[in-house]
């Protein structure tokens, strides 16, 4: 059965620019009259908006585990999946998603190193198959990633995770791209300016078929 909605997702390190491109999508989608809605992961339910605190506190004295951070991302976007983003779909509604999937694959598959059966079972659970119609993965140096996500203030618990965490999380985000067909690798680097126009582009050339 075809689902009447597309979901894009927006995925990237911290600091890559994620709302920036999010406004430029939800412009191209106005300009069309496609009714949407923006999510965010984890997050984007009050379940998942209370799961989402839980991850992001810092537990000071107390280790978060990798397999406790994976299972609660999951459970997350499992809410956020069941309520609101395959309903939107379902009623014709586009869903703009501030991560979703790959975010996993990426911070606890290839940060955390955790074990790839044991994620991809979770994954297999939680999502039997969902996935995105338009990934768009915003590429950028860690280092100057963190930068500007320190400039914004404080860094939360996954942000203090460390240089090297966050260069396999590129890792791996750069062979998702590599092995999809679905998929936009964006130089976050450059202007803002250039950022927006390439995904402007793009998500109006998508739009159109």
């Amino acid at each position: 059965m075809s689902i009447p909605g597309k979901f894009i997702v927006v995925e990237g390190l911290e600091g890559a620019g994620k709302s920036t491109v999010i406004s430029a999508i939800s412009d191209v989608l106005r300009v069309h009259d496609i009714p949407f809605v923006l999510t965010r992961e984890p997050g984007g339910t009050p379940m998942a908006e209370a799961i989402r605190d839980c991850v992001k506190h810092d537990w000071q004295d107390e280790q978060v585990t990798e397999q406790t951070e994976l299972l609660l991302m999951y459970a997350a976007r499992s809410q956020l999946v069941e309520n609101r983003i395959k309903p939107s779909l379902a009623i014709g509604h586009w869903v703009v998603g501030d991560r979703h999937d790959w975010s996993s694959l990426a911070y606890q598959g290839g940060g955390r190193q955790v074990n790839q059966a044991h994620l991809m079972a979770i994954r297999d659970l939680t999502l039997d198959g969902f996935t995105a119609d338009l990934t768009i993965y915003l590429d950028i140096d860690p280092q100057v990633g963190l930068e500007r996500a320190r400039s914004r203030g404080e860094l939360d618990r996954i942000e203090q995770s460390g240089i090297a965490f966050f260069e396999r999380a590129r890792a791996t985000y750069l062979n998702l791209v590599d092995q999809s067909d679905s998929a936009l690798l964006v130089d976050a680097s450059q202007s803002i300016e250039q950022v927006r126009a390439t995904v402007i582009n793009h998500v109006q050339a998508f739009v159109k078929g």
